[in-house]
This record gives C-alpha cells, structure tokens and sequence, in this order.
C-alpha cells in the first residue's frame, strides 16, 4: 500500500541497505532485503494503489481516488481481485462526474471479476441498470436487475432494484 513514490523511495533506501550488508558480508540479510525489494516490485505490478484508492472513495475524496488509479500504469497486470475494485471505483468516480459512457465500460468490466461479496457484484449490475434505464434501453436495464436479483443482496439493495424495476414498468 504505496504509491508509487514511496515504493522508489523504500527501494533506493533498500538498495543502499543491500550494498552496505554485501560489504560486511552479512548475507542472511542481504537476502531478507532482497527479498523485500522483489516483493515491492512484485506489489507495484500485482495490488497497485487500488486499496488507497477504496479509502479515498470510501472517504468521499474522488479525486485523491482517481489520482491514485491513474498511477496504474496498466491494469491488465492487476490482480484479478485488486482489477475489479479498480474498475468499480473508477466507474464510481467517472459516475460521480457524469461520465456515464465512461462509467459504464468501467462497470461492465468490473462485472468480469470477483469482487468482495456478492453483495458488491449485484451493485455493479444495479448501476449497470441504472445507466441503460438513462439511455432508455430498457431491455438491458430489465437484463441486468435480473441478474443483480439473482446474487445474495441486503434490503438496501433490494429496494433500489425494486425503484428500478417501477421505472422500467412506466415506460
């Protein structure tokens, strides 16, 4: 859970560590922060600054979100858990700016991958819903609260899905 520049930071500092423990022959440690730097590296490819990023979401900060998505470099080495939560937020920030084309590739995309529960794969449907009941493609909106109905959901759930289903049934 760095960004970017406190994982070159933690490697410039782990690099010095690893050339002063070379010269006084201490090899066992040596290999401890060897393996501490392949692990950062490791981290930077696989986690990303998603995790901070949930935070700033969850905190309402959708800027501080997006600006600590946008320093994924590529999402496709993500993991497949970590590539998920990716997408939701930023469809939940680009959804948050009004960016509804935008926020539904990003929401389609999370509905690809695992999320945390079922619950939060039922709201990506449900938003997905939401936003083809905007465009007025109401069969796609009727698809996807089928979907999100068929997940285990909380009543809060439940009643956004029962909105939407109103909606659909007025037009």
């Amino acid at each position: 859970m760095f960004t970017k520049r406190a994982r070159f930071w933690v490697i410039g500092v782990a690099v010095f560590l690893l050339g002063w423990t070379i010269s006084q022959q201490a090899y066992e440690i040596t290999a401890i922060i060897g393996i501490g730097i392949a692990l950062l590296i490791w981290g930077y490819f696989r986690e990303g600054t998603v995790v901070m990023a949930a935070r700033e979401f969850h905190a309402k900060n959708y800027d501080g979100a997006e600006e600590l998505l946008k320093e994924i470099e590529d999402p496709d080495k993500l993991g497949r858990h970590r590539r998920g939560f990716y997408e939701f937020i930023y469809g939940n920030v680009e959804l948050h700016r009004h960016n509804y084309d935008e926020a539904e590739k990003h929401f389609q995309i999370a509905s690809n991958f695992p999320l945390r529960n079922q619950n939060d794969k039922a709201i990506v449907h449900v938003h997905l819903a939401n936003l083809n009941l905007r465009k007025k493609d109401y069969v796609r909106a009727k698809a996807y609260v089928e979907k999100a109905k068929s997940y285990k959901i909380t009543s809060r759930v439940k009643t956004i899905i029962e909105k939407i289903e109103s909606e659909i049934k007025k037009a």
